[in-house]
């Protein structure tokens, strides 16, 4: 009995030890990359009072683990240096080698950022290239993953071909450590990735829903689901009906079930639980900032758009980091569809082929799926990854040439270098004598068609609200637009319609105009 009592003590003693073990979370491994420049937290479990002890090169730095064993130091701002060992030290000391100090990026969305390297290569010579070599000045890893690795052959090709097209690029660019963090799954929306809480809290949503709820029917919502339902019931009911008796259930194809009616602001899955899983056990790691490329599904919350959407996700993310109004990259959608400067860039080998203007009629063109995701940019420190000159698809093959347009916009927005990284850009509009008036920002080189002498996809209008082709002409930095068929025009669209393969105005710097209209029509 006192043999028993004695192993029974050990065993106690013991489990206080490994409890009482410092431990760190994945985040924080050999070979990682911490973020220049700004305070960096250090972070972990230990016993409940225990004295943690964290050191990395001439910095020391003490806390004590509260009542829940947890602890965090901040490290005062790192400066560019050798790589170095990181310790934490309690009732164990935890060592964490090759450490470096650069800058941090988190890569997130769906699957055209989830996707990896493999997925690619047979279509994209660039990205083949850029995965077979080794970078030791950039680190890589993957939510859900045991930490981070250095960016080598092996380690590439597990990785997010878009984030790691971004990284080789901007790290050969800046010439120091790049640290690539990536949280994404495929199909996935919008409210999915912020917490309810941001989401709840968020007072432009709040606006778009109640708006929504002034004039949402939930008697006509109900019986169209009824009805939809109905349809549904019957055309499954058909499939089987001439399907082969000796069939595979299995291989039969049936429509996808209606879902039920949601009221304004509510959401068809779960809000928050991917940014739980895949962005919240990153934080409150340091970062520079995040690229994003999701859009395609939308926010799946009844009625709130990606535009409101996406606000009070970049909000809540800053929130939640604490860093600020860090730099939110961001792809735009949809992908491709538009002509390209030259098809002999890698970046923009995939453009489509330049086109006549289709009928007059189709003047006027609905954009509003692409406005919504250009209006994002809105938001502070923000930008916009152009993409319509890149190749379409749902996942453009071309994933090199996306990755380093985004890190083209990263170096002039985030690092400010002497680059343009955006087309001319929609400023403002003024009426002089039958014609308007367009001023742009970021004409770069200067303005220039391309492909043509002639401009072409602006579309013109009066106080008909009719639509008619224009004559544009450059003049300096703003483009003149009018039409014989509109002698006093009140509103200018371009590139108002998608795929826009006809609108042809370029900065020299080789980026496409960005779409816009001056009407709310």
């Amino acid at each position: 009995m006192r043999k028993a009592l004695s192993i029974l003590c050990a065993v106690f003693v013991c489990g206080c030890s490994l409890a009482a073990d410092v431990k760190l979370p994945p985040v924080l491994s050999s070979h990682m990359v911490l973020q220049q420049g700004i305070p960096v937290p250090i972070w972990g479990t230990a016993g409940p009072g225990d004295k943690i002890t964290v050191k990395f090169r001439d910095q020391q730095k003490a806390a004590e683990a509260d009542a829940k064993g947890h602890w965090m130091v901040k490290l005062d701002p790192l400066q560019l240096g050798d790589p170095a060992s990181l310790t934490v030290s309690g009732t164990n000391t935890v060592t964490l080698d090759d450490v470096l100090v650069g800058e941090v990026w988190v890569g997130s969305g769906q699957s055209n950022m989830q996707m990896t390297v493999p997925s690619y290569e047979a279509n994209d010579p660039g990205i083949k290239e850029i995965a077979a070599g080794t970078y030791p000045k950039l680190r890589l890893i993957s939510a859900g993953g045991h930490g981070w690795t250095e960016a080598t052959p092996e380690n590439n090709h597990k990785f997010s071909a878009l984030l790691f097209s971004f990284g080789v690029p901007l790290q050969k660019e800046l010439n120091i450590p790049v640290g690539l963090m990536v949280g994404a799954v495929g199909g996935t929306p919008s409210g999915y990735w912020l917490s309810e809480e941001m989401y709840a809290a968020d007072d432009a949503c709040k606006a778009v829903v109640a708006k929504a709820a002034a004039s949402y029917n939930l008697e006509a919502a109900q019986k169209k689901y009824e009805q939809d339902v109905a349809a549904w019931e019957k055309a499954t009911a058909d499939i089987k009906a001439k399907a082969d008796p000796k069939a595979d259930p299995k291989t039969l194809k049936f429509p996808r079930k209606p879902g039920a009616p949601l009221k304004p602001g509510e959401a068809s899955g779960k809000i928050g639980n991917l940014y739980m899983a895949h962005i919240h056990p990153y934080l409150p790691f340091a970062i520079k900032g995040v690229l994003w490329d999701q859009g395609e599904s939308g926010t799946a919350l009844q009625s709130v758009d990606q535009c409101s959407l996406m606000g009070a996700l970049i909000r809540g993310w800053r929130k939640e980091w604490g860093q600020g109004d860090f730099p939110f990259i961001y792809v735009q959608k949809p992908s491709g569809g538009g002509c390209a400067w030259d098809n002999a860039d890698p970046v923009t080998n995939k453009g489509e082929a330049f086109a006549p203007l289709p009928d007059d009629k189709q003047a006027g063109g609905n954009n509003a799926y692409v406005e919504n995701h250009i209006k994002i940019m809105q938001y502070p420190n923000t930008a916009m990854s152009i993409s319509t000159d890149m190749g379409s698809g749902t996942h453009p093959t071309n994933k090199s040439g996306y990755g380093m347009r985004a890190s083209r916009v990263a170096l002039g927005m985030a690092y400010g270098k002497k680059v343009e990284y955006y087309g001319p850009l929609y400023q403002s509009n003024k009426v002089e004598d039958g014609k308007i008036r367009i001023a742009y920002s970021h004409v770069g080189q200067g303005l220039a068609p391309k492909h043509a002498e002639k401009l072409q996809g602006f579309a013109i209008a009066g106080e008909d609200k009719v639509f008619h082709w224009a004559d544009a002409v450059i003049d300096g930095e703003t483009v003149l637009v009018s039409s014989a068929k509109v002698p006093k025009p009140m509103a200018v669209r371009y590139a108002w319609a998608s795929p826009a393969r006809w609108a042809n105005l370029f900065n020299k710097d080789g980026l496409p105009a960005i779409a816009f209209r001056t009407d709310s029509w």
